[in-house]
């Protein structure tokens, strides 16, 4: 790499000038991080070790939760680490590192997002074909092509801005090597090229959202013509918070690779920047999955199993399944009738 003799480590944005405030941002960050890894990691060992939920639905939330897990641990562990040591210093290969995971993680998520509003709106709209169009091998090639296009996409745009001159120094405008800061520090002819590819880049993530919003607006039209005013509402307090979460996510992300340079401030940088890296992670378990009454007693079983002393005596959630046996091979709540109770007739009126 033509780079790489030439520069040999980065200089990231400093959160505040005063040891202080480096020390609030410290601890604020680790909060975020914490919350994320509990969130996250409760629901990978809980779907991965009961049988109950090898299901499509958990089997995407679990992919979904690696990813969260993957894009918030390459960036704010560093940042700590700059906190608390007082530098702004990542080595090349560090910056290199952490541009490729990041962009592969937060790109494979949100085509993962997408494929989950497509598993929404089978599961919903055309529940009797749920088992025919979402088998398990159906959902182990999907996340497998969020994973791949994630991959490729990254690969496609780090080959591309690694390999070229940087001219214009290694101040990194933001608190991690964010691939539109990195891109700032080339040459213009490079930059021009490469901000086509952005653009382009921005009119497939678009229409994936567009695809998202159109899944979403079919849900919302099977979910209005449920009698239940209850059903109605937890219907809508179920898919609102996704499509919330994927907008801010969308718009943050492309707003931070396509902001005009005349806007740009280091303060801006920092709140978009946080706003589409550490705030999905966060609450995507609170939004995705522990709202998810079922999965809420199996967190809960899990927790009274490693930690017996510390929630001994205290009243867990209940289960909305009783104490039937759930057998490996059952369908999603919402296809049982369990989340949104009138689908079923909706699904025999409409064809009868």
């Amino acid at each position: 790499m033509s780079n790489a003799s030439s520069i040999t480590e980065f200089l990231l944005l400093a959160f505040a000038d005063t040891r202080e405030l480096q020390l609030l941002h410290l601890w604020l960050f680790l909060g975020i991080y914490l919350a994320a890894l509990l969130g996250n990691g409760l629901i990978i060992t809980t779907v991965a070790c009961d049988h109950h939920f090898h299901t499509p639905m958990y089997f995407f939330l679990l992919n979904l939760s690696l990813l969260d897990l993957g894009s918030i641990s390459t960036t704010v562990p560093k940042a700590m680490a700059n906190s608390l040591w007082d530098t702004r210093a990542i080595s090349y290969t560090g910056c290199v590192a952490q541009v490729f995971l990041f962009v592969f993680f937060i790109s494979a998520e949100y085509f993962l997002l997408t494929v989950m509003a497509y598993d929404r709106y089978i599961a919903i709209c055309k529940p009797l074909h749920y088992r025919t169009l979402v088998g398990s091998r159906a959902c182990v090639h999907m996340a497998a092509a969020a994973w791949g296009s994630g991959f490729l996409y990254v690969l496609m745009h780090t080959a591309n801005i690694f390999l070229i001159p940087l001219c214009k120094g290694n101040a990194v405008e933001q608190f991690f090597c964010e691939f539109p800061q990195i891109l700032k520090l080339c040459c213009s002819d490079v930059y021009l090229r490469e901000f086509r590819l952005l653009v382009f880049s921005a009119f497939v993530f678009l229409g994936c959202f567009v695809f998202i919003v159109l899944s979403y607006v079919q849900i919302f039209r099977a979910v209005l013509r449920i009698p239940s005013e209850q059903g109605r509402h937890k219907a809508f307090s179920t898919c609102l918070p996704h499509l919330a979460v994927v907008s801010l996510f969308l718009i943050t992300a492309l707003f931070a690779c396509l902001k005009p340079p005349s806007i740009s401030s280091p303060s801006l940088n920092l709140v978009v920047a946080g706003l589409y890296s550490m705030v999905p992670p966060a609450v995507n378990p609170l939004i995705y999955s522990l709202r998810n009454q079922e999965l809420k007693v199996a967190v809960w079983k899990l927790m009274t199993e490693c930690f017996p002393k510390t929630v001994r005596g205290k009243e867990g959630p209940k289960s909305f399944l009783g104490d039937r046996a759930m057998g490996q091979s059952r369908s999603p709540p919402y296809l049982e009738g369990r989340m949104f109770p009138a689908l079923r007739q909706i699904s025999s009126s409409s064809l009868s």
